[in-house]
C-alpha cells in the first residue's frame, strides 16, 4: 500500500483492547527490565514510587501524540507536518529510520545473545539472531488484522510467563530482605525518574503508526496508555526487584538464569523470543511507514522487508549494542519535537488537523514547505536536552527539553499569521 493519504474506514480495525494488547507486547522486554535494575540503589519502596511516577509522567504526552493518528488516520511523522510543514517532516522522518533500524539491531542483538546463553551457547547466537530477524519481520508484514490474533496469543503467554518469574523472583528472594535492603542513591531523584520518563516518551515518533489504525477515530488511546503504563511498570519492577536482592547489573539475565536453575527453560526461552517479536516488530513496521513519508509512491510491504533485512544484517555481523550511544542521541531529539508538535496541534490548532493538507501543498506548506518558528524550537529544545543531560541537571533532560520546545514555539508564534 503506497502512503498517499490518510488511513481509509476500512482499514481500521483495531479496538481499544487491541492496543492495550499492542501496547502491552511492547512493554515486555528484556530492556525494560534492565531499565528497572538501575533504579535498585534507590530501594524497594522509593523505587517503585520512581517507576509509577515516571510511568505516569511519560505515557501521557506518548498518548496524547497518538491521538493524533487516531483522529485523522494518519502515521506519527506525517502528523509532524502539521507543525513543522511538508517538507519539514523530512528530518525527523531520516531520523526516525535511522534510530529504528539501530533499535531493531540491537533488539535482534541482545535476543539472540540470550537466547544463545540459554540453548546451544554463544557460537549458535547467530543462527537465533536470523531465526528472531524472519519472525519479526513476517510479524510486521501480517498487518493490523494479523495483529488482533498474533498479540491475542503472544502476549497472554508473555504476560503468564512474567507473573511465574515474579513469583520465583520474590519466593527466592523473599520480601523481608528486598524491604530490608539499604538504599544508597547513586543518582538524584529527578534523573531516576527521566529514566522512567525516556521509556514510553521514545515510542512518541512510532505511536501513531498504530493509533491511525483506531476502528473509531479519536479511540485507541485508552489502550495505548493502559497497556504501556501496567505492563511497563511490572517489567521495570521486575528489575528492580532482581537488581536489589542479586546486586548485579544485569537483572535480565539473573531472572532467566533463576528460571533455567528451576527446571524452567523452555519458559525461560519463550520469554527471550516473545518479547523480542512483540517489541521488536514495532520497530520494523514504523521504520518502513517512516520511509514512505519520504518516498511514498513505495509500498510498506517491500520496505518492511527492506527494514527487517537491514536490522537482521547489523546485528549479525555487529555488537549492535556499541550504537546505543548514538541511538540515545538521535532518540534525545524526539522529546523537544513533540513538545512542539503537542503544542502546535492542541493549543495553536486546537486538537484538529486538516489532514488532506498533510499531505498536499496546502495550510502547512508555511514558507516553502516548512515551519522556521518550530524548527528553531525544537532545535532550541534539543540544546536544553543536550546540556541537561551533559550538566546532570537535577531534573533531569526529558521534561525541561520539552517544556522549553513547546514553550518557546507558543512565545514566538502565537499571534502570527497562519500560525493558529
Amino acid at each position: 500500500m503506497a502512503m498517499n493519504g490518510p488511513m481509509e474506514g476500512h482499514e481500521r480495525n483495531l479496538r481499544e483492547w487491541d492496543f492495550a494488547l499492542l501496547w502491552a507486547g511492547a512493554a515486555i522486554s528484556l530492556s525494560e527490565i534492565w531499565a528497572g535494575g538501575m533504579l535498585a540503589s534507590f530501594g524497594l519502596l522509593t523505587g517503585l514510587g520512581i517507576i509509577l511516577l515516571g510511568h505516569l509522567l511519560g505515557n501521557t504526552p506518548m498518548a496524547l501524540g497518538g491521538l493524533i493518528g487516531s483522529r485523522h488516520g494518519v502515521p506519527a511523522i506525517v502528523g509532524t507536518r502539521g507543525a513543522l510543514g511538508n517538507r519539514g517532516s523530512i528530518l525527523p522522518a531520516v531520523l526516525n529510520v535511522v534510530q529504528l533500524v539501530g533499535w531493531t539491531a540491537v533488539m535482534l542483538w541482545i535476543g539472540g545473545q540470550a537466547a544463545a546463553g540459554l540453548a546451544g551457547g554463544a557460537e549458535n547466537a547467530r543462527g537465533w539472531i536470523v531465526a528472531l530477524g524472519l519472525l519479526t519481520t513476517g510479524w510486521a508484514l501480517a498487518g493490523s488484522r494479523a495483529w488482533k490474533r498474533l498479540q491475542k496469543v503472544g502476549v497472554a503467554l508473555l504476560l503468564l510467563l512474567s507473573v511465574a518469574m515474579m513469583a520465583l523472583a520474590l519466593k527466592t528472594y523473599g520480601w523481608r530482605e528486598l524491604w530490608a535492603a539499604p538504599s544508597a542513591p547513586s543518582m538524584p531523584f529527578m534523573l531516576g525518574l527521566d529514566l522512567v520518563i525516556a521509556m514510553p516518551i521514545s515510542w512518541m515518533p512510532l505511536v501513531s503508526d498504530y493509533t491511525r489504525h483506531a476502528a473509531v477515530p479519536g479511540r485507541g488511546i485508552r489502550g495505548t496508555w493502559g497497556g504501556y503504563f501496567f505492563v511497563s511498570s511490572w517489567m521495570f519492577a521486575a528489575g528492580l526487584i532482581a537488581a536489589i536482592a542479586t546486586g548485579s547489573g544485569a537483572p535480565e539475565s539473573m531472572l532467566l538464569q533463576l528460571m533455567g536453575e528451576h527446571r524452567l527453560l523452555v519458559p525461560a526461552l519463550l520469554v527471550v523470543l516473545l518479547s523480542t517479536l512483540t517489541t521488536t516488530f514495532l520497530d520494523i513496521y514504523s521504520n518502513a511507514v517512516s520511509a514512505q513519508s519520504l518516498f511514498p509512491k513505495l509500498g510498506t510491504r517491500p520496505l518492511v522487508l527492506l527494514a527487517g533485512l537491514a536490522g537482521t544484517g547489523i546485528a549479525l555481523f555487529f555488537d549492535a549494542t556499541k550504537y546505543e550511544g548514538f541511538l540515545l542521541l538521535i532518540g534525545s531529539a524526539f522529546c523537544p519535537l513533540f513538545g512542539v508538535v503537542l503544542a502546535d496541534y492542541f493549543i495553536l490548532k486546537h486538537g484538529r488537523y486538516e489532514a488532506a493538507d498533510l499531505y498536499r501543498r496546502g495550510r502547512y506548506w508555511y514558507a516553502g514547505g516548512v515551519n522556521g518558528r518550530a524548527m528553531a524550537a525544537w532545535a532550541a529544545g534539543f540544546g536544553v536536552y543536550r546540556l541537561c543531560a551533559h550538566t546532570g541537571f537535577a531534573g533531569g533532560s526529558s521534561i525541561p527539553a520539552m517544556a522549553a520546545a513547546a514553550g518557546l514555539y507558543l512565545l514566538i508564534s502565537i499571534g502570527k499569521k497562519g500560525e493558529a
